[in-house]
């Protein structure tokens, strides 16, 4: 039997979906996943278990946040997925999708003057170095 064939503890489970043990707690206390109820009894209170849809859905919010959904958006799509509301679930990955566009942009902007610098730095033979003096300058008001 794996562990995903059986209910785990939270640490199995955590270790099945790449996170921390804090970091299932952390989801439980946002909101994004269930606290089961503990199991037994006895000195240390009883283990809580989590089967595979408690998997599942660690799995989910992990994956959405590695396409860089905000954990609110993760919250949002998690209410979507036991409904039919495509057109909404669509509009949060149009929206997403163009928030990396402009990140892109942005990165490709920065890399070009980058590239821009070091060509100058290499060219250049005389003075303060290009790259250096573009950064110091950088946070200085106009």
């Amino acid at each position: 039997m794996t562990t995903t064939d059986a209910a785990m503890t939270i640490g199995r489970l955590a270790k099945a979906g790449g996170v921390g043990v804090e970091t299932v707690r952390y989801y439980q206390r946002r909101g994004l996943m269930e606290t089961p109820a503990r199991e037994g009894s006895g000195v240390d209170g009883g283990v809580r278990r989590y089967d595979r849809g408690d998997l599942r859905r660690l799995r989910f919010i992990r994956a959405a946040q590695a396409a860089g959904f905000t954990l609110e958006q993760i919250g949002e799509l998690l209410e979507l997925d036991s409904g039919t509301d495509r057109t909404r679930a669509r509009r949060l990955a149009e929206d997403r999708i163009a928030a990396l566009d402009a990140r892109i942009a942005e990165l490709e902007t920065a890399r070009a003057a980058l590239q821009r610098l070091a060509r100058d730095c290499r060219t250049g033979g005389v003075g303060p170095c290009p790259i250096i003096a573009a950064f110091e300058t950088a946070g200085r008001p106009n």
